[in-house]
């Protein structure tokens, strides 16, 4: 045991310094090329003074992008380890349940029919609230059924999932047809919202789901033995799902909001993380958060510099690489 938990610390810290380059990484490298200099004037540690443009470009640019990919990508990923015990089913992501065609549906109802009317907060408000309504949905079309097993609460995910989405597209064919680029590029994600006065978003979502594991970590162990062990250990299974259903679903709401719909981050890495950190929550969720981090900022700077100076949508390479992922899943499960 003292060797695993060794063993498991290194990964973890190994994991951090790869996390903390990675975050260097996303700030010195973009479309506009910077000095180690500049960057040290910028951030007030150089000997001399940045140019505004310089200053401005990594302060109020960069430096809130690549937390808001770290804060993101580590609620993402915590998101899928906490549905996946709770649902029993290893391909539960944050967007089968429904919460990203909610979003989806109040942010193309602003760009359709209001447009930047309402300032720079009707978007991510929108898409926010449209992600709490469908986890609403979800979670009351659940308690009207008998049976409110596992499967039953991914069928009602995926029936307001279908619902939102056509909804959805019902606003984007009978909307303004001249937001079509701007519901294109947000649909298929980015992070281009960051900015040091919303950031407070997916921080308190990443805070919620701090929350819930430091209370509820035992209880998702017990699950993870069946539901019948879980009962017999005086643990509400029933309440155990909606509660984790709901903090999920509220702090996939505050990211979305903020980036739009990023799939397979919540799939990809509980998967790798728990061969390292083991099925236990108390160190899974710890190393799936960093990793989600590290995977998400490394997806934001092949974005940025792939086809540079325009920028790829996080959300192409993200379901390139979850493709590839879920195929080799599948494969090695044969």
């Amino acid at each position: 045991m003292r060797q695993r938990g060794r063993g498991f610390a290194l990964i973890l810290t190994a994991a951090l310094l790869a996390l903390v380059l990675m975050g260097m990484a996303n700030v010195v490298f973009g479309s506009t090329s910077l000095t180690p200099d500049e960057i040290l004037s910028a951030l007030g540690l150089g000997t001399g003074r940045a140019e505004p443009m310089v200053a401005r470009i990594i302060l109020e640019i960069r430096l809130p992008r690549s937390l808001l990919a770290m804060l993101t990508g580590a609620g993402l990923a915590m998101v899928g380890a906490l549905l996946q015990t709770t649902t029993r089913n290893d391909l539960a992501d944050p967007f089968l349940f429904g919460l990203s065609s909610g979003a989806s549906a109040g942010a193309v109802a602003v760009m359709t029919r209001l447009g930047d009317r309402l300032g720079d907060w009707a978007l991510p408000v929108a898409a926010f609230v449209g992600g709490v309504v469908s986890a609403l949905a979800v979670i009351l079309l659940f308690l009207q059924q008998k049976s409110r097993g596992a499967a039953r609460l991914v069928l009602s995910g995926l029936a307001v999932s279908f619902l939102f989405g056509a909804l959805t597209n019902f606003l984007v064919f009978s909307g303004d047809q001249r937001a079509a680029s701007s519901i294109l590029f947000w649909s298929l994600g980015g992070l281009g919202l960051a900015r040091w006065d919303n950031i407070g978003f997916a921080l308190a979502g990443l805070c919620l789901l701090g929350a819930l594991a430091a209370l509820r970590w035992r209880s998702l162990d017990a699950l993870l033995a069946g539901e019948q062990s879980a009962v017999s250990m005086g643990i509400n299974v029933t309440v155990l799902r909606i509660e984790v259903f709901l903090c999920c679903a509220f702090a996939t709401a505050l990211f979305v909001a903020l980036t739009g719909v990023i799939g397979f981050i919540g799939l990809m890495v509980p998967h790798l993380a728990r061969p390292l950190a083991g099925v236990r929550h108390r160190c899974l969720l710890p190393l799936v958060a960093v990793l989600g981090a590290l995977l998400m900022s490394a997806g934001d700077l092949l974005s940025r510099c792939l086809l540079a100076p325009q920028e790829l949508p996080i959300g192409i390479i993200t379901a390139g690489v979850g493709a590839v992922f879920v195929l080799a899943l599948l494969i090695r499960k044969d």
